[in-house]
């Protein structure tokens, strides 16, 4: 009697299932959190954050499909009576438990909290913004960045080039007369190398001012230090060489540190005026424009003096003569409906102006679209 032999087949698709179902994890928890970045951005607790701070994102359960037999005893799908039309309403007797008024008796949805860091939100807020009208200037700062460019026998096991490899196998079978890959040599390896090259990058600088006086309230203050929160993460993680200039006023105007920005507070009147004039200054001395790419960003609740509000539009004219973009958001509670300064700054009709109202801390995530969503030249 021959031998015996059985003849197996594995499906290797088994051993990559647990990495596509973390992939597929992975997808849906991003999905899930952009869908709701606009509450997530507004998130009181991570703002001032040290860029070190988990978030909790609660995220619904994923059920896999399943036949449930005889549950209930109750009709299935395929047992109906018959003689509905396109557009008929089933499942009536249903409506109501558990929604509305009263205690219902309907299962509930199962959730979870998924863990997130400060830096892993940036790059989804920051996904598709950018900073408008970017153009080179002169002269322009070199930025190191790596660049692949050769092939070798040796190197890090991280840079093995695996499809070169696996071809290299290939061509030393069939030297060797065989008609299949058994197995790899060392001399198969392959591995990508680099050089790191320097590749010229535009210069920019943001002029950040903020309204700091008394008529600033909790929510106004708050909407204003959490709109700039987002924007430096989004310029540091996109950008790196671009510069972010912190400018605080009442009456009057100072510059001031990134820890002041966000967590001094002033009080006193209001003059806008003096926060353009003290960017205009801090522009003339240290950011040429030939040189940099300018953008000034101005929050306030608009509530200037009646007699500054002239100046302020010839100021914000002077800024844009110089600036890629300037803009202005005013925070509007729930006093307020309106300010005249934001029925001066509607007479200035350039392109490169963009002025929002913020009702809502959740409008955030819009002011920050609104002026860096749209790559307009």
């Amino acid at each position: 009697m021959g031998p015996k032999f059985t003849v197996g087949k594995e499906d290797w698709a088994l051993y990559r299932k647990g990495q596509t179902d973390q992939e597929r994890h992975r997808q849906k928890v991003r999905e899930a959190i952009k869908r709701n970045l606009m509450d997530i951005v507004a998130e009181e607790s991570i703002i001032v954050s040290d860029g070190r701070k988990v978030l909790k994102v609660p995220i619904r359960y994923l059920e896999e499909f399943r036949f449930r037999f005889n549950e209930g005893r109750r009709r299935h799908v395929g047992q109906g009576e018959g003689g509905t039309k396109p557009g008929d309403l089933l499942g009536q007797e249903i409506r109501g438990r558990g929604g509305g008024r009263g205690a219902g008796d309907l299962p509930g949805v199962d959730y979870y909290e998924a863990e997130i860091t400060v830096d892993e939100l940036a790059e989804l807020v920051c996904e598709d913004l950018g900073l408008p009208r970017l153009r080179p200037r002169e002269p322009r700062l070199a930025g190191e960045a790596p660049d692949f460019r050769d092939v070798r026998k040796k190197g890090l096991s991280g840079n093995l080039d695996r499809r070169r490899t696996l071809l290299e196998a290939f061509k030393r079978s069939a030297r060797e007369g065989r008609k299949a890959c058994r197995g790899l040599v060392p001399g198969d390896l392959r591995y990508r190398t680099w050089d790191v090259t320097v590749r010229p990058e535009a210069r920019a600088v943001v002029l950040a001012m903020m309204d700091t006086s008394g008529s600033m309230g909790t929510f106004e203050k708050y909407v204003a230090r959490s709109f700039f929160f987002w924007m430096v993460r989004f310029l540091r993680a996109r950008y790196q060489n671009v510069e972010v200039v912190f400018l605080a006023h009442h009456t009057e105007a100072r510059e001031t540190t990134e820890e002041e920005f966000f967590t001094r507070a002033e009080s006193g009147g209001t003059r806008c005026s003096s926060v353009y004039r003290l960017a205009l200054e801090i522009i003339g001395q240290r950011f040429p424009p030939r040189d940099y790419n300018i953008y000034a960003f101005h929050f306030s609740d608009g509530d200037n003096l009646v007699a500054d509000n002239e100046l302020c539009v010839q100021l914000v004219l002077k800024l844009l003569e110089v600036a890629n973009m300037v803009g202005y958001a005013e925070v509007e509670g729930s006093h307020r409906s309106g300010s005249s300064l934001r029925n001066a700054y509607k007479r200035i009709r350039h392109p490169r102006f963009v002025s929002v109202v913020i009702r809502d801390k959740s409008e955030v995530y819009q002011a920050l679209r609104a002026f860096f969503g749209v790559q307009v030249e």
